[in-house]
């Protein structure tokens, strides 16, 4: 039904009018149209989009992204990495009555839901890339390309494609300011030199947080000091350490994000248990979900921001 479906979306676009490809048949008889249109520069080249779109469905994981820029989408792929049928809490409120169509990591996802949304404007990934003859049939279809290791960058690139770079530095400049002084309380507090750690504990091994998510956070937007013998990461995948690899590093404070299950097995080691951290009780326990992603979104560091001193706060009661 669905292959049937798709070719007389296939058709129906042949006859349509502009760009939009599709709008649907209750638009051509409208006879309404995209309206003002502007021409954009993705990673496939120039496509033309509204100039100021209504319902955009994005797939590529950066609603927050747009959401900083000043868009609301309708349809999304940034649901919670643990859970794909709900949004991670730190964007509830921000994709509130947007459809969930799938997790922004996949390659494909259902096209025919994404039809069904009557979008005026999707944006993909270089993940998608699969998915952009079918999507492109329904709407304008925007493909970025983000190098997840410059989360900055990537806010500007993706405003720069939209042409909303005045947006982007903006809010940039809010959240840099926000963290500096949040940092800066910290190191007031808990001392110039403390060190901080953040992990994430899963099926046995510790992927350790440096140039991304949480840790870039730490490290880089609040310019708390790293400590001794941290592996450094050198591409989006995060370093793996074993659980001697955990007690060579020497942190005054660790944040560790876990599971449940992944919690009790590494709290049952003696290894773990003998760490100075550890027993002297500077450890901040978060939960897999939302803590794992909240570091890798605009959003999430934003509200990072907020909590990392409350956190650290709890240590002491």
């Amino acid at each position: 039904m669905k292959k049937n479906l798709l070719k007389t979306l296939v058709v129906s676009c042949l006859t349509a009018v502009m760009l939009v490809g599709c709008g649907t048949g209750k638009k051509a008889e409208e006879g309404t149209s995209l309206g003002n249109t502007i021409t954009v520069t993705d990673v496939r080249g120039e496509v033309e989009i509204p100039e100021t779109p209504k319902r955009i469905v994005d797939l590529s994981g950066n609603s927050d992204i747009l959401s900083v820029l000043g868009y609301k989408v309708i349809g999304t792929a940034n649901s919670d990495a643990y859970d794909y049928t709900k949004f991670p809490s730190y964007l509830e409120e921000t994709l509130k009555g947007a459809e969930i169509l799938g997790y922004s990591m996949q390659d494909t996802m259902d096209v025919e839901a994404v039809m069904n949304l009557n979008p005026d404007l999707i944006v993909i990934s270089t993940v998608q890339e699969k998915m952009y003859d079918q999507l492109s049939e329904i709407a304008p279809t925007v493909m970025i390309q983000l190098e997840a290791l410059d989360w900055k960058e990537d806010v500007k690139a993706l405003a720069k494609v939209f042409k909303k770079e005045a947006e982007a530095d903006k809010w940039l400049e809010t959240y840099e300011d926000k963290a500096e002084k949040a940092g800066d309380k910290i190191k007031a507090e808990y001392g110039e030199d403390t060190t901080y750690l953040s992990f994430l504990a899963s099926g046995g091994q510790f992927f350790v947080f440096d140039s991304a998510g949480f840790g870039e956070v730490l490290y880089e937007d609040m310019d708390l000091k790293k400590p001794e013998g941290m592996p450094a990461q050198s591409d989006i995948s995060l370093p793996v350490v074993t659980y001697e690899g955990l007690a060579s590093i020497k942190a005054d404070y660790i944040f560790l994000i876990a599971t449940k299950e992944d919690l009790a097995q590494l709290q049952s080691n003696a290894i773990w248990n003998s760490l100075p951290a550890v027993k002297e009780g500077k450890v901040v326990v978060l939960d897999s979900s939302p803590y794992f992603n909240q570091g890798y979104s605009v959003i999430g560091k934003d509200l990072l921001v907020d909590e990392i001193g409350v956190m650290l706060n709890e240590t002491k009661k």
